[in-house]
């Protein structure tokens, strides 16, 4: 009997896992509860732009070559990866930017003009960069931490790279200029951290990028959600949208299927969970000790986004542009800790149109701007503060970067963490699951395999090894290796010609 999978969320995680899947011989079925796969990097179109929703920082890309790899076809004939320069321009409050850039060379000319001292210390902390990703990334990214021995194998390790340290800590261990302690430890804001506390093996961070580069997907983050989906309907799996998960299946305590909204079922040996774990146990009849686990752990900040256009193109502004706040620490603190809104604000604004002006209509610019927030734990009234949070935002990209802002703008849109609670069913609406600090990273995070409910596994931010892109997408390589293979596989079909590339 063939056997048969199903995976719950069209994310990133899941549509990689169902490949994964797929691959092995299982027989595989994805739902989602949205209107269209892909979950945070859905698409959101108005008149006439495309907004990626979520990610639009693509590194590590040989995972996703991987995917097409591993069922005999070539990513590149689905859509193409473009590369971006600089990977983020980092805006200074008191005026000035640095370029965050891969080459070692332009890195420390810009170094120097800002503390010469810090030339060298920007070679030892490379240098320590590298060394955590040898270990933290290559080592133990795609590594299944189901059992505390294999935690404590890698506790040395872990311990001689200070892993005790936060990032911004190691940053303060190597850089004078607090404008470059900055520049080197807000990456973990990336992936739903304090740089303040969240542990310095996020440092990795730096070296995967400098190693792989930071890449855009022609057509937005979208044409790849679109490209997987094309490439599971060529395998065979379909992808039901408009499908919510109302129960996980359990039978003699072993998971075997899931009930939807509408009350019907789908049977199966094995269920894969791109969801959030500490919601998916809420799901099943007899959670066990693994959903106390998840309800105990503390969650990532959320954020506030909005999506706007332009009638005009503002080409002095970069792809990626972190603009810093007048406040590091005091801000997060607020965001992490104190759980307050926060008066000023730190800011991620995209531009794709800098790179693929197709994005908007001839002559505009697409934009997205994010600004990191406390999660649903704050009590922040949004209904009420959405509006004038988002028009502060405005006013200042006015002030600084985009000149006569209001008078351009023709259309906009926001999200907060009412929809991350609401569409993603993510617990206090956070935007990237639990809290990456020490104590929930590896063997301490959800597992990607369950072990009180047989047959249940997990993939996505919320598991092993965490959010991020490279994150979610080593998650299914982990679960790959957990999940049992199949006693009689469904074959692959052959390969058409080319995939149609997505648009």
């Amino acid at each position: 009997m063939i056997e048969r999978a199903v995976v719950i969320g069209a994310g990133f995680g899941g549509l990689a896992a169902a490949i994964r899947l797929r691959a092995m011989g299982y027989q595989v079925t994805v739902v989602d509860a949205q209107d269209q796969p892909g979950g945070r990097a859905r698409a959101f179109r108005k008149d006439g732009y495309v907004f990626d929703a979520g990610p639009t920082v693509i590194t590590a890309p040989y995972l996703l070559d991987e995917l097409f790899t591993l069922v005999g076809r070539d990513r590149q004939d689905a859509f193409e990866l473009v590369p971006v320069d600089p990977f983020y321009r980092v805006r200074f409050p008191g005026g000035g930017h640095f370029d965050y850039v891969g080459e070692e060379e332009r890195l420390l000319a810009q170094i120097e003009r800002i503390d010469p001292r810090d030339v060298d210390g920007y070679r030892r902390f490379a240098a320590h960069a590298q060394k955590i990703f040898d270990v933290g990334y290559t080592q133990l990214a795609s590594s299944p931490f189901d059992h505390l021995s294999e935690m404590l194998r890698v506790v040395p390790s872990m311990i001689q790279l200070e892993s005790y340290r936060s990032v911004y800590g190691l940053a303060a261990k190597y850089f004078h200029s607090e404008e470059l302690r900055q520049v080197f430890s807000f990456q973990p804001l990336l992936v739903g951290g304090n740089p303040f506390t969240t542990t310095s093996i996020y440092a990795l961070i730096h070296w995967l990028e400098r190693k792989w580069g930071v890449w855009f997907a022609k057509g937005g983050t979208t044409a790849i959600v679109a490209a997987l989906v094309g490439l599971l309907d060529e395998l065979g799996v379909p992808v039901r949208t408009r499908s919510k998960v109302t129960r996980v299946l359990t039978k003699d305590g072993r998971a075997c299927g899931i009930e939807l909204e509408d009350g019907s079922r789908l049977d199966a040996e094995l269920v894969v969970s791109d969801g959030d774990p500490a919601m998916i146990h809420r799901l099943v009849d007899a959670p066990g000790r693994e959903a106390n686990k998840s309800a105990r752990m503390s969650s990532s900040m959320s954020l506030f986004v909005s999506y706007f256009g332009t009638k005009r193109r503002y080409d002095d502004v970069k792809h990626h542009t972190i603009v810093l706040g007048p406040r590091y620490r005091g801000l997060l603190e607020d965001i992490f800790k104190n759980k307050v809104l926060a008066k000023d604000f730190s800011l991620y604004l995209h531009r794709p149109t800098a790179t693929d002006p197709s994005l908007a209509p001839a002559g505009h610019d697409a934009w997205y701007v994010l600004s990191p927030v406390p999660n649903l734990q704050s009590q922040v009234d949004w209904a009420e503060q959405a509006g004038p949070y988002q028009e502060a935002i405005f006013q200042a990209l006015e002030e600084t970067m985009l000149p006569g802002l209001k008078g351009e703008l023709t259309t906009r849109s926001s999200i907060d963490p009412r929809h991350f609670l609401a569409d993603y069913h993510t617990k206090n609406g956070a935007a990237f699951g639990p809290e990456p600090v020490l104590t929930q990273s590896a063997w301490f995070r959800n597992h990607n395999r369950s072990s009180d409910v047989p047959g249940l596994f997990f993939v996505g931010a919320g598991a092993h090894p965490g959010a991020g892109v490279p994150g979610v997408l080593c998650s299914a390589k982990v679960m790959e290796r957990v999940v049992p293979r199949p006693k009689q596989a469904l074959p692959l079909p052959k390969p058409r010609a080319a995939l149609p590339r997505a648009a």
